[in-house]
């Protein structure tokens, strides 16, 4: 069984910085693509920042310049450093990925927990 366990999040002040991780873990034999998702009560979960299946990465336009996202993949890790945190960045994180559990199987979608980021003074 595929899991995807975060680590990170918490409170933290404007203008200040969290990172967050997200590691999979399980019977795992290729992973097409990993990346942050976040949702706030009311709004649309919405990409923060993943790697795509050709390895490239995509940014929320909101948090350019700010978020950074990287991997190992000796480690099946992938972390969300968050600078530059502004209140509008408060959301549930979770972790998703696309990954194929075994070489006969069809590729399929794992999500995390979530993880809560609160930025307030």
């Amino acid at each position: 069984q595929v899991r995807l366990v975060e680590s990170g999040g918490g409170l933290v002040q404007p203008g200040g910085s969290l990172r967050l991780s997200c590691a999979a873990s399980g019977s795992i034999f290729g992973i097409v693509d990993m990346g942050w998702y976040r949702q706030t009560p009311g709004k649309q979960r919405e990409l923060v920042a993943g790697f795509t299946s050709g390895g490239s990465t995509n940014y929320a336009d909101s948090v350019k310049g700010r978020f950074t996202i990287s991997r190992d993949n000796s480690k099946n890790l992938v972390t969300l450093q968050m600078n530059s945190l502004k209140p509008e960045d408060t959301a549930v994180y979770y972790c998703n990925a696309h990954i194929k559990p075994f070489s006969w199987s069809a590729v399929q979608n794992y999500r995390g927990q979530g993880t809560q980021v609160t930025v307030s003074s």
